[in-house]
């Protein structure tokens, strides 16, 4: 035997392919039935999953089965149309043919010249994203694994264009209900927490502007040198739209860099229902984007977009004599427009979806999430024993039950939480505000219908009435 030949070493690649396929799509055929959340506890069974390197292959049934009956059973059932927790990620189906194609074909992406059709379909896709958020002609991209690493490009693409090599002055606002991959970025990038201002938010949940310009003026006189606002084109907590429009105007009154986060709401901005409530979003220096959020895709899909693209390029360009060039008349490299060299083909699976399924089927699925939040905020509001606040500005609301008091309503939001994951229909999460303790509806999976949205209803208006009497 030939232990070095590794090819056909596992095995006939139809009967494996086979096998792998029949168990992918039985657990996709299943997913509506399989429970919300499955034992996240059960340490012991963690545990026992390092294990040493085999000194020899094993069955591949074997290991079928330990994945998909032992493994992602215990874990959030991120994939079903009940998942209302967090923000949800989709996964359409095409997206997983593209990643076996991409993988199985395994070409070089990282420079144009090793695989210029890869480089030019991706750079397709961020001229979709481009165009479909309302930016220019002059505008380039990178696509990403997800929101972290293209706000974390988005601070170095500010901090180049504003601050000189001594970057220790400078200083960056977000609002208090901003993602923490913002104070993370910032770190990343050079720029200290003692830099970092967290603007103060108001009722709603919107960041307040009068409040950033008074930061910004006193920073000023303090010698320091403003240089980035990040807001937020929905919020994780409770889903709110900053003033965009305003904070743009305020930005370019001050000669600051507008980062939008848009990794949750930004696919919104396709519906034109919706683009008065982004208003300002497409004239920011630079978005992200979480296509595996707002379009449905598997996790590890984001992208950045950069208004001068020039101001990308030149915070991410490198080459060295072992790498080809790239033609001069406008093709797309992206190792100069990102800190990857080595990565994935991470466009085809945007492109072959799009291609598959075609924008109009996608942008009335992104419609009908609002459509449905809506719904689930109406019967809510309807509840004498639930409180909810403002109308979702897209497809996430906030909630608390009603009790004696901050400590008591707490206490029941939480129990609420817990026995609508142990029904095992819909699971939703929490976030805190202050002191205060936050139930959330967040409806972004493509596999959310109206269906679920009744389950939900149906299901907290049964939890109400079994915890009534603690709340009275």
């Amino acid at each position: 035997m030939d232990w070095a030949d590794l090819d056909d070493a596992y095995g006939d690649r139809s009967e494996l392919a086979s096998r792998v396929l029949e168990r992918v799509l039985s657990h996709l055929e299943s997913l509506p039935d399989q429970p919300i959340c499955g034992d996240v506890e059960d340490l012991d069974f963690f545990r026992s999953l390092r294990s040493e390197a085999p000194t020899s292959g094993q069955e591949l049934s074997t290991l079928l089965d330990l994945i998909f009956d032992e493994v992602v059973p215990r874990s959030f059932n991120t994939a079903g149309p009940g998942y209302l927790a967090y923000i949800p990620g989709g996964g359409l189906f095409p997206a997983a043919l593209a990643d076996l194609i991409a993988t199985t074909t395994n070409r070089f992406s990282g420079v144009w010249q090793a695989a210029p059709g890869l480089a030019e379909i991706e750079a397709c896709v961020l001229d979709w994203l481009r165009d479909w958020m309302g930016f220019p002609e002059g505008t380039r991209g990178i696509l990403t694994p997800g929101g972290s690493a293209s706000t974390l490009a988005a601070v170095i693409c500010a901090r180049d264009a504003h601050l000189s090599p001594d970057i220790r002055e400078g200083v960056i606002y977000a609002s208090e209900e901003a993602h923490h991959c913002i104070q993370k970025a910032a770190r990343l990038a050079g720029i200290f927490e003692d830099r970092v201002r967290h603007v103060a938010a108001d009722e709603e949940s919107r960041l307040c502007v009068a409040s950033l310009e008074e930061m910004v003026r006193r920073d000023r006189e303090q010698g320091l040198r403003p240089f980035l606002v990040v807001s937020s084109a929905g919020t994780t907590n409770t889903g709110a739209v900053d003033p965009l429009a305003e904070i743009q105007a305020a930005c370019a009154r001050e000669s600051l860099w507008h980062h939008v986060d848009g990794a949750y709401g930004g696919f919104f901005h396709c519906c034109p229902e919706m683009r008065e409530r982004l208003q300002g979003l497409s004239e920011a220096d630079s978005l992200a984007l979480d296509p595996h959020k707002g379009l449905f895709l598997p996790y590890g899909t984001g992208a950045l977009l950069v208004r001068d693209g020039q101001r990308l390029k030149a915070s991410h360009s490198g080459t060295a004599s072992y790498l080809p060039s790239t033609p001069s008349d406008g093709f797309y490299d992206p190792s100069q427009y990102g800190p990857e060299l080595s990565r994935p083909w991470r466009g085809l699976r945007v492109w072959l979806t799009v291609q598959l399924l075609g924008t109009r089927r996608l942008f009335a699925a992104i419609a009908e999430k609002r459509e449905l939040a809506l719904a689930a905020y109406e019967a809510f509001s309807a509840m004498p024993r639930i409180h909810v606040f403002h109308p979702p500005d897209l497809s996430l609301f906030p909630f608390y039950v009603r009790g004696r008091g901050l400590e008591d309503e707490n206490g029941l939001t939480r129990e609420l939480l817990e026995r609508l994951r142990s029904r095992g229909r819909v699971m939703l999460s929490g976030c805190s505000q202050g002191s205060r303790f936050l139930g959330r509806v967040c409806v972004l999976s493509y596999r959310t219908r109206q269906a679920q949205i009744e389950a939900l209803i149906d299901d907290v208006r049964v939890i109400l009435d079994e915890i009534h009497p603690q709340s009275t």
